[in-house]
């Protein structure tokens, strides 16, 4: 299976891409979330990610 690194905000575009990714490439997405200095809410974050199917955040 093939295996997508994707820097994932938690966000509408992050996550059509994240599903998008999915279905047409038949890949496992692997989220990365980094903070750089942004109020991040990490529970949302993690939450949609794995709501998603990503196994790995």
């Amino acid at each position: 299976m093939k295996k997508i690194v994707l820097a994932y905000s938690g966000g509408l575009d992050t996550s059509i891409i994240l599903k998008w990714l999915q279905i047409n490439y038949k890949a496992e997405v692997i989220a990365y979330t980094s903070n750089i200095g942004q109020n991040l809410n990490k529970r949302k974050i993690v939450q949609n990610a794995k709501r998603l199917g990503v196994k790995k955040l």
